[in-house]
């Protein structure tokens, strides 16, 4: 009650703490990121090293193993995977969730700092695999027909790259694609072995004879020299003269026993843009940053660079491939939108009910003020404006009105029985402050269970259970100090919406002040600038107190007055006219809406009777459809998270293991040319060589592997992404040879739904049991793209010494697998500086002595005089067939099987995979697993349970605690499963699945649903106690009183979230099955707590033994 006496007496002190809050929420609005979802960084790491040449077996034994044994003691370990392939070896670390990924990364730094790995490996690479490690832009440089793919590759990194790495956020910039320049020199292996040269002697020289080097100083008399030896090598010209050996007088020079030319590196990996052949340039943001921000940053730069690039060639263009902030946009667009029709519909809703300007407008301003305040809260606590703390925002504005709706009945019911305007205010405003208190502590106690939750489900739930806590905490004290002050008021509504323009007046300048003070806010903290601040203040004060002496009154308050006065009299007429339309469109609506709604009173009110004498019959139904709903449940799927629609997909395509690069990349043409043609794609984009969907700075890069990446044409909608996708899939599978993959990509970093793991230690046992269950999976319905990590095997020419053989020429396994490696693969014997540009200078054996099997054979490991010797003297080579790759996980061989899902939920994808298994009879030393999605969804779903249990929990306590009882939140809490029946009875209408975004939304329920009944259950025990009324006669007459509240509580909720769940844009595919749950579950709580929450308040405490006459007896109108 002080709190209320206190915003009834001081109505200018409260309108002015309203107006900076609301002040200080725009500021807070204007700072705060925008980003899709809340930062769900999945704990894992991953440890990346190369070994060049290397087999998948020796990576596993010379890499893989010593990594995971120097690891698998970090702190917070729950999983280590790896992967090793030729060349390359990939160590997964997953973390528990929650823990500290500096520290952990930290820890893995000074394990692997003390691990000794061959000498030829690279040094480890550390990875952090999670959402901000995607490019958050894709762009591509495409040039004119001819244009030279090495000079297109030298553009994109001078001009561009180089650019956009210096912008505020931007991480890294890669570049990949085109042709990398490099001098190659390939020796003639009969010239070199005629002069009895070898290659080491070769690379020796080129090393040698490019060198700068520094000779000191030398002084000259008065004059001091910098002493220098220019010997570096500058053009390829220059390498042809070097001289590598002097015989018989002679010089033998470079030219004499190697073709030195201009070239390029090996290509690795090609990219095309609508089939043209481009380079990629991937801008990665740093860590904290925001995706949008950085986004914005680099769009604008691009217009510069642009310019650049149209000064050196005209001919090429810069293009915006992908950009993640382009969706994230347009997400929280939506739900800013769904926020805003939600707010209006609750607002109209509330017209109807209350058939006044004033009322409406009194209610109305509780959610700007609540909604704008509550931005301030969110910047402090580092919430982003994404789709879950505005999904919650948008739940919470229905919420917001709740108490302000019980404050304002309450006050008017006061004024009908004839107080004044003051002390209608006071009491109605204290009559019901326990309920709405009591109210709002359940619907905030809910969220306390949210440090029990784990998994993903905890990352979605923390942002939105603050926003909502926020936004309900400000709207109670609104309810309690701006309604009551606002309700003292007597006047007309005109008046108020007059003084609600000078409110908007005062707040628009306040903002203004706010945001010129951010903007120069360096300046201010100039000593000068503050003593200015603090000179202007002593003014103003001692200007107030002058005016306070000399015209009496607070000089705030009269500020206020005048303000209001003056608008009033500029606005009245103004806003009488404007309302003229509104009031004669609206007019026949609402009598319409009041004659059925005292129809409805009238029907209640039999139904109730009704309902009270029959207890036993109205339980029995109540009963009989929660049971009915329950039958519902096996017929809900269930998933992780729904997956979402982005106006764009991927393909993995996959050849078999040995496809040269260019057979994969004629391939990959093929199908670029008839995605093309598909009606609705706007852009084709492919990768041959690699795959980007892990991110371009750890892609997957095998020669036989590619990506094709199909954007849509804008609007996109799902129907015709899926076409679309259907259409790129006969493409695919009329393209014999290719494994095909199909996916999104990912805003989050999820695992793919379906992973199976076959553990066992036979590499080749193992790929005969993935084989078998690959064509089980591929019977079950819904599983596509159906894969295994042993597919296919990689050709190896593997060459094995004979030690006995090198021991008779002298030679060691390690020097003759030294030439053969400079050989094969070739070494960087040294490099050239262009401008400041480095390009490498690469020494290995001519094509034609490294073009087969045969020739490999006949390499020249060594020279004994002028006796050559050929690897076939001292080892066999032999043509075989090896593992692609060797996946492990907790120290044991798996081979990995996925698939994605397709019109089916994962929960009874994962019993037919069950039934799959059941029927494989695995040897001794083998099990299997699943993991994926589904291990992920069992530990989310099993701690969301536990958080709705809690959270039950708690609601009953706060309850106890208020009405000082055990037995009557015993009576409330019957609402929570009166609510599961509309929940259930909606998901399976509207084809909906029972997801973290669902159980989210019935937690919300919890703690939403139990206001009605509060409100209802203290009314009743309040005519009981200071009316000396009966059980039934309370009950009745609560129930009349309480009706249209209740209802306008429920429809304000229902259709504030109606936009929300019937949305179709981006990101609607997170918010539609929440705001579904919620309002399935309120209506149908709504409706049966107004009757069987009295019945069971009777049974529970029946009080006196009425006469059943008087139990009939109509109650008293409110």
């Amino acid at each position: 009650m002080g709190l209320i006496d206190f915003s009834i007496r001081r109505p200018v002190s409260v309108f002015i703490f309203a107006v900076a809050a609301v002040v200080f929420g725009l500021v807070a609005f204007r700072q705060l990121s925008t980003d899709l979802l809340p930062d769900i960084t999945y704990p894992s790491l991953t440890v990346r090293t190369e070994l060049p040449g290397a087999a998948p077996v020796e990576v596993e034994s010379l890499l893989t193993r010593p990594i995971e044994n120097a690891v698998g003691v970090v702190n917070n370990l729950v999983r280590v995977s790896s992967s090793s392939r030729a060349g390359i070896s990939e160590v997964t670390l997953e973390l528990a969730w929650g823990t500290e990924m500096d520290f952990a990364a930290l820890d893995v730094r000074e394990r692997l700092d003390v691990l000794r790995l061959p000498l030829a490996a690279e040094p480890p690479v550390l990875l952090r695999y999670d959402p901000s490690l995607d490019p958050i832009l894709r762009l591509g440089l495409v040039g004119g027909d001819g244009t030279d793919l090495i000079r297109l590759r030298r553009v994109a990194e001078e001009r561009v790259a180089r650019n956009l790495e210096r912008l505020e956020g931007v991480a890294a910039v890669v570049v990949q694609g085109g042709l990398e320049e490099e001098i190659q020199v390939e020796i003639d292996e009969r010239t070199l072995a005629n002069l009895g040269l070898d290659v080491d002697r070769v690379a020796t020289r080129l090393a040698q004879e490019n060198v700068n080097l520094t000779g000191g100083r030398l002084r000259d008399g008065q004059t001091e020299y910098l002493v220098r030896t220019i010997n570096e090598l500058q053009q390829p010209r220059d390498l042809r003269q070097l001289v590598i050996a002097e015989q018989n007088g002679a010089q033998v020079r470079l030219a004499d026993v190697a073709r030195v030319r201009r070239g390029h590196r090996e290509r690795e990996i090609i990219t095309r843009i609508d089939g043209r052949e481009s380079v990629e340039v991937a801008i990665y943001k740093a860590g904290g940053t925001n995706t949008v921000t950085v986004s914005e940053t680099v769009l604008a730069a691009l217009d510069e660079v642009r310019q650049r690039l149209a000064e050196v060639d005209p001919t090429l263009r810069l293009m915006v491939i992908t950009d993640q902030a382009r969706y994230i946009r347009r997400s929280v667009r939506e739900v800013l939108e769904t926020a805003l029709y939600g707010g209006l519909l609750a607002i109209l809703v509330l017209f109807l009910f209350l058939r006044s300007f004033k009322a409406t407008f009194i209610i109305g301003a509780a959610i700007p003020i609540s909604v704008v305040t509550t931005f301030f809260f969110m910047f402090t606590s580092g919430i982003s404006l994404n789709v879950m703390s505005l999904g919650g925002l948008t739940l919470g504005i229905g919420l917001l009105v709740d108490n302000a709706i019980v404050v304002l009945e309450s006050i008017e019911r006061q004024r009908d029985r004839g107080a004044a305007a003051t002390e209608a205010a006071r009491r109605g405003a204290g009559e019901v402050s326990r309920a709405i208190v009591a109210s709002t502590l359940t619907s905030i106690c809910v969220f306390l269970p949210i440090v029990f939750v784990e998994g993903v489900a905890a990352q979605f739930f923390t942002d939105q259970a603050l926003t909502v806590t926020y936004s309900l905490l400000v709207s109670l004290i609104v309810a309690l100090t701006v309604i009551p002050m606002l309700a003292a008021r007597e006047g007309r509504g005109g008046d108020l919406l007059a003084e609600g323009v000078a409110v908007g007046v005062l707040l628009a300048a306040g903002y203004l002040v706010a945001r010129l003070a951010l903007r120069y806010q360096t300046r201010l903290l100039e000593p000068r600038n503050l003593l200015a601040v603090g000179a202007a203040l002593v003014v103003l004060i001692a200007a107030a107190l002058a005016w306070k002496r000399l015209h009496g009154g607070n000089p705030l308050a009269q500020l206020g007055e005048r303000l209001a006065t003056i608008a009033g009299r500029l606005l009245r007429r103004l806003l009488w006219l404007l309302s003229r339309p509104v009031v004669y469109l609206l007019a026949p609506p609402a009598m319409l809406f009041q004659l059925g709604f005292e129809g409805l009173r009238r029907s209640y009110g039999r139904l109730l009777r009704g309902a009270l004498r029959h207890p036993a019959v109205t339980l029995l139904i109540a009963l009989l459809a929660f049971a009915s709903s329950l039958l519902l449940f096996p017929r809900l799927g269930q998933e992780l998270v729904p997956e979402l629609v982005q106006g764009e997909f991927f393909v993995d395509l996959e050849l078999p293991p040995g496809t040269h690069l260019d057979v994969t990349q004629r391939r990959l043409q093929a199908i670029e040319r008839r995605a093309l043609e598909l009606d609705g794609v706007a852009h084709v984009y492919a990768i041959a060589g690699g795959s980007s969907q892990q991110g371009g700075v750890a892609a997957e890069h095998r020669e036989h592997v590619g990506q094709v990446t199909v954007i849509l044409d804008q609007p996109f909608s799902r129907q015709r992404e899926a076409r679309v996708m259907d259409e790129m899939r006969a493409v695919v599978a009329a393209d014999r040879g290719l494994e095909a993959r199909f996916g999104r990509p990912s805003y989050f970093s999820f695992k793919t739904p379906i992973e199976i793991e076959i553990r066992g230690y036979n590499l080749r046992l193992l790929k005969a049991l993935a084989d078998r269950a690959v064509a089980g999976l591929r019977r079950v319905d819904g599983l596509r793209d159906v894969e295994t990590s042993t597919e296919g095997g990689n050709p190896e020419l593997q060459v094995r010494f004979d030690r006995a053989r090198l021991a008779s020429y002298g030679l060691s396994l390690q020097q003759v697998a030294s030439v053969v490696q400079a050989k094969v693969q070739g070494t960087v014997a040294t490099e050239i500086q262009r401008d400041d540009q480095i390009i490498d200078i690469r020494l290995r054996a001519a094509e034609e002595y490294r073009d087969s099997a045969r020739d490999i054979r006949g390499l020249v490991v060594a020279q004994r005089g002028r006796t050559a010797i050929p690897l076939a003297a001292v080892a066999d080579v032999v043509e075989t067939e090896g593992p692609a790759e060797i996946r492990r996980a907790d120290g044991e061989r798996v081979a990995i099987l996925t698939a994605n899902l397709e019109g089916r939920d994962l929960a009874s994808a994962a019993r037919d995979i069950a039934a799959v298994f059941a029927g494989l009879e695995l040897p001794a030393g083998f099990s299997w697993r699943m993991g994926g999605q589904r291990q992920e969804m069992e530990t989310s779903f099993d701690s969301m349970k536990l958080a709705i249990y809690l959270a039950i929990f708690l609601v009953y306590l706060v309850m106890a605690s208020q009405f000082e009882s055990l037995r009557h939140p015993f009576v409330i809490l019957f609402s929570v499963p009166l609510s599961l029946i509309g929940v259930l009875l909606t998901l399976w209408l509207f084809e909906v699945r029972i997801s973290v975004v669902v159980l989210i939304g019935v937690v919300l329920l919890a703690g939403i649903v139990v206001n009605n009944a509060i409100v209802l259950v203290d009314t009743a025990n309040r005519l009981r106690r200071e009316e000396g009324m009966s059980t039934v006669e309370a009950l009745e007459e609560a129930g009349q009183i309480r009706l249209r509240p209740i209802l306008m509580t429920t429809a304000t909720t229902v259709l504030g979230l109606l936009p929300m769940a019937i949305g179709s844009g981006e990101g609607a595919e997170l918010r539609t099955p929440m705001a579904l749950a919620v309002i399935g579950g309120l209506i149908s709580s709504t409706l049966l707590t107004l009757v069987v929450i009295p019945v069971v308040y009777r049974l529970v405490d029946p009080g006196k033994r009425e006469d059943p006459a008087a139990a009939g007896r109509p109650p008293a109108t409110p």
